[in-house]
């Protein structure tokens, strides 16, 4: 025992010095293909080694080739942080080494994760109506939430599949800026990548509803027999908005589900004057948020909430033997997803609320709408420099481009993309912070996501001024 009181007081120890001392760390590591794997035995060893050894080769091995997700300056794809609750939470978790599939297995795993998704689902403002269920990231809420809509179209393809039979084609309407989890979704359904229909979108980026009835109608006259629309609340691109309001009517005239991918901006609704963002979420058919993006929960954590939970059981319920309980009405989370074993996810989700508190949440996620509200002016009022896109929350798009570079012709905008290609190497191979890009329409566009715990002012306006060093040095 005191063996293992050691490992862990020293882990206690790393995890300490690391989230105070991780802006000493290089945002992005500067590692090349194959170096970690190269500092690594073939094989494993034999015999036992040291925690202090491999602590020790953690630190020479592994630390060189980590980018900081948890670092304030980490500013690429949507910038995210674990909070100390919530990692401790995590480390709670593993020690239990809960598998929450059945409520027998835990009970405190299930009849947490159901407090604490009404909770989530009360501060976001749905209605209770929703049930929620936390899976690892929304892909898998996705692909689950398409599944249940193809479910719903009462086709026999649960027992009876999907070959060899006389179907109708099944359609999903998404737009450009849909995320591609969905399209890899319908890939895994059988749907096909020929079936996920593009709806055009309007000058901000959103889903023009006319043009998905417009979609809807053709497809029908055609023969073909609509699945899921998908609706956006924070696109990954540019956080644009699909208007669910005006959606929801439409899919519901077409009695198509309705799914809304709010992972990333879903978050800002616990903020009373942003609590519009999810306004006619009330009517889809399910809903992802995800906790771990920008609601402070250590990766994964992602909670889909649906309007008829009884149709994802008939969707994927399947009880052998071994796994029949005598309880009855309890919940048992197997039988609402692919994952049988399911890990404790509700543990650091509750510790998190707790801690930082609803107010404490919001506090945090106006500061960082603040941030990226004042860089966007900082662009926007720097010469060569241009805002690309709406900025409603916490992500600003943007690019330099000189004078000289005119996009409307082919050569001037390749000039931009490249010289805006060569701002983003050279700022993240300083290792002093990280952004990633997006295209906007077809242009290259410089894109810096704030969501850090630990981001200030400070590291925003040095972030800028190194890019516009880059700028200048490009």
């Amino acid at each position: 025992m005191d063996t293992f009181d050691n490992e862990c007081a020293i882990a206690a120890r790393w995890i300490e010095r690391y989230l105070a001392n991780v802006r000493e760390y290089p945002v992005l590591s500067k590692m090349r293909p194959g170096e970690v794997a190269a500092l690594l035995p073939e094989s494993a060893p034999e015999s036992p080694e040291p925690f202090e050894a491999i602590v020790a080769d953690f630190e020479r091995i592994v630390m060189p080739g980590i980018t900081h997700w948890n670092h304030p300056r980490f500013f690429a794809y949507f910038a995210t942080s674990a909070t100390p609750a919530g990692i401790a939470a995590e480390a709670l978790a593993a020690a239990l080494d809960v598998k929450a599939m059945l409520w027998r297995t835990s009970p405190a795993a299930t009849e947490l994760e159901e407090v604490v998704m009404r909770w989530l689902g009360r501060l976001l403002g749905l209605p209770d109506r929703f049930t929620g269920i936390i899976y690892d990231t929304a892909s898998v809420g996705g692909f689950t939430a398409l599944a249940a809509a193809r479910e719903s179209l009462d086709l026999g393809i649960r027992e009876a599949g999907m070959a060899g039979r006389d179907l109708p084609v099944l359609r999903v309407y998404v737009t450009e800026h849909t995320h591609s989890h969905i399209e890899k979704g319908a890939i895994a359904l059988g749907i096909g990548r020929d079936n996920v229909v593009r709806v055009p979108c309007d000058s901000e980026f959103a889903m023009d509803p006319e043009e998905l009835d417009r979609a809807l109608a053709v497809d029908a006259a055609a023969g073909y027999k609509a699945m899921c629309v998908v609706a956006t609340v924070g696109t990954t691109s540019t956080t644009a908005r699909d208007p669910v309001q005006r959606i929801a009517p439409i899919a519901e005239r077409y009695g198509v589900w309705l799914h809304v991918d709010a992972a990333y901006a879903g978050a800002a609704a616990i903020v009373p004057e942003f609590r519009a963002v999810l306004d006619g979420v009330e009517r889809a058919d399910s809903i992802v948020v995800n906790p771990h993006k920008w609601l402070f929960t250590p990766m994964d954590c992602s909670a889909l909430y649906v309007r008829d939970p009884e149709m994802l059981r008939r969707t994927f319920s399947l009880v052998p033997e071994y796994l029949r309980t005598p309880e009855h009405g309890v919940r048992n989370y197997m039988d609402y997803g692919l994952q049988l074993g399911r890990r404790f996810r509700a543990l650091k989700l509750w510790f998190v609320l707790r801690h930082l508190g609803a107010e404490g949440i919001r506090e945090r996620l106006r500061a960082h709408v603040a941030l990226a509200q004042e860089l966007a002016r900082w662009i926007a009022d720097e010469p060569g420099w241009e805002v690309l896109a709406p900025h409603p929350f916490s992500v600003v798009c943007f690019r330099y481009r000189p004078p000289e570079l005119d996009p409307a012709t082919a050569s001037g905008l390749a000039a931009a993309d490249a010289l805006n290609e060569r701002i983003m190497e050279t700022v993240n191979a300083s290792g002093e912070m990280f952004v990633s890009h997006t295209k906007i329409n077809g242009a290259f566009a410089l894109r810096m996501a704030i969501g850090n715990v630990q981001t200030t002012s400070d590291d925003v306006r040095a972030a800028w001024g190194i890019l516009r060093e880059a700028a200048r040095a490009a």
